[in-house]
């Protein structure tokens, strides 16, 4: 029966690590099809607002339907941690990377990045949900690996060298194309203050993307706990959207000036559809689920994989070449990720030697019935838990 059991948590495990692979695939086109739709100048804050809307308008329905009778009782510090999880994850995530993106340049955004998982890793060390012991292989393998994924998306970044597939010329085009068109600046006035302090745009740009990927890592980490007490994932899916959802609409309604700014083209339209119920909708709900089940640093592992998807993707639809940093970086990458993967599977094997009781079974993505599980509040993530209080 014990077999049975540790079969059946693995299953979930490996499902929650192609999950986990098929989010950044789903946002490596997501930033090719903003790429190309986005590139007219549309209002950014005001594409947020509606991309998190349509997200919540799919999460919070079927959250109702299929949680229902999973769903434990509501509290204030429940609703609290749902508020700092949309204030993190959706508001601060979103609106930060378009303010770092607006006073810097996209490759610096993207070579700040994959400081994400190095964040997340550091909170969850220190709120408990992740264990590392340095003295044990599994321990270095988990920080060497980091290390490694990390550098592999920074690689990506800052070296490209010789195109191996494609021409340069057609890249060289399509990046001046895209850099022709201006964005609008999403927030001014607010920025206005930060100048007066004698901070450069550049500087305020920096800041604001440290601060993208700090409520990234924040999230993640905040989340894994909350799962422990709230097992509805989707639940807590749309719980986030919805705080974060109504920050964006208020801020968007204080810093948009013109009724123009809501108005969307076809192909504006056609990017909010897939960023609302692909990037959006089914990502965070993919997001949250693996985060129940593989817990929060490797879940943020499979961050740096964003650049090697966009390249891919970006080869296939605009005809981008692939160089060789790409590929160097892509297998640095996938390198950190199986020795974490690794050090966590180990980890999790010698806890259920030790100590039996505490083996979980499967968690399904999304719960049919509520017999299947009789104990809700069971933790659904592959690293052995503390005792509650």
């Amino acid at each position: 029966m014990m077999a049975g059991i540790n079969g059946g948590s693995d299953r979930e495990a490996w499902k929650a690590h192609a999950s986990m692979a098929l989010v950044q695939l789903i946002n490596g086109g997501y930033h090719v099809i903003t790429k190309v739709a986005l590139n007219v100048g549309v209002n950014q804050l005001v594409f947020c607002v509606f991309r998190d809307l349509l997200a919540l308008s799919i999460l919070a329905p079927v959250a109702y339907v299929r949680e229902k009778r999973i769903r434990p009782p509501m509290t204030k510090r429940l609703l609290l941690s749902f508020f700092f999880l949309g204030l993190t994850g959706i508001f601060g995530n979103q609106l930060l990377f378009l303010l770092g993106l607006n006073y810097t340049n996209p490759t610096y955004a993207a070579a700040i990045q994959p400081s994400i998982p190095v964040f997340t890793f550091l909170f969850a060390v220190m709120m408990g949900t992740e264990r590392v012991n340095l003295l044990k292989t599994e321990g270095q393998a988990k920080v060497g690996g980091t290390l490694i994924c990390v550098s592999g998306a920074i690689l990506m970044v800052l070296f490209r060298g010789p195109a191996l597939l494609g021409q340069k010329d057609a890249d060289i085009a399509t990046q001046n194309d895209i850099s022709a068109k201006g964005q609008p600046e999403p927030a001014g006035w607010l920025m206005s203050s930060f100048l007066e302090f004698g901070l450069e745009h550049w500087h305020i740009g920096v800041f604001c993307l440290i601060g993208n990927c700090m409520c990234m890592a924040a999230f993640l980490a905040i989340q894994a706990p909350v799962l422990a007490k709230y097992p509805a994932n989707i639940s807590v899916t749309a719980f986030s959207y919805s705080f974060g959802a109504i920050l964006m609409v208020t801020t968007a309604f204080f810093m948009t000036n013109e009724s123009t700014d809501w108005s969307l083209t076809q192909s504006e339209l056609l990017a909010v559809l897939y960023a609302g119920i692909a990037a959006s909708a089914l990502n965070y709900g993919l997001l949250t689920w693996s985060n129940k089940i593989l817990g929060p640093a490797l879940v943020a592992l499979y961050n740096p994989l964003q650049p090697a998807a966009s390249a891919f993707l970006s080869k296939i639809f605009l005809g981008s070449p692939i160089y060789l940093g790409s590929v160097i970086g892509g297998f640095l990458i996938i390198a950190g990720l199986y020795m974490v993967t690794w050090a966590s599977y180990k980890e999790k094997h010698t806890v259920t030697g030790m100590m039996p009781q505490v083996v979980r079974s499967s968690e399904p993505l999304i719960h049919k019935d509520a017999s299947i599980s009789k104990n809700p509040y069971q933790r659904g993530h592959i690293f052995s838990p503390k005792s509650s209080d």
